[in-house]
């Protein structure tokens, strides 16, 4: 049996909108579940990420307050549309 894989691309479909839109990341509370070894469920506390070291290296990835990874924090965007409304997304 042969097995077959095929990729498709779609190139210049990109449009790039942005003008006019700003887009801001911020990673609000600490979602790890300590407590998931032991099935049980038991949060940290940690209510906002702090990067724990400069922009650019692997330190910023770990928060300073709770030591966890960054995608463990939720993640909030906020889209600003020609300054007229924002919209927030989780």
């Amino acid at each position: 049996m042969n097995k077959k894989q095929i990729v498709i691309r779609r190139e210049g479909y990109m449009r790039s909108s942005s003008a006019g839109v700003s887009r801001s990341v911020r990673y609000t509370e600490c979602q790890k579940n300590h407590a998931a070894s032991i099935g049980g469920y038991a949060v940290d506390g940690c209510r906002e990420f702090m990067p724990g070291g400069a922009d650019g290296t692997v330190e910023a990835l770990n928060c300073a307050a709770c030591s966890c990874h960054r995608n463990f924090h939720r993640r909030e965007v906020e889209i600003d549309v020609a300054g007229d409304h924002s919209y927030s997304y989780s």
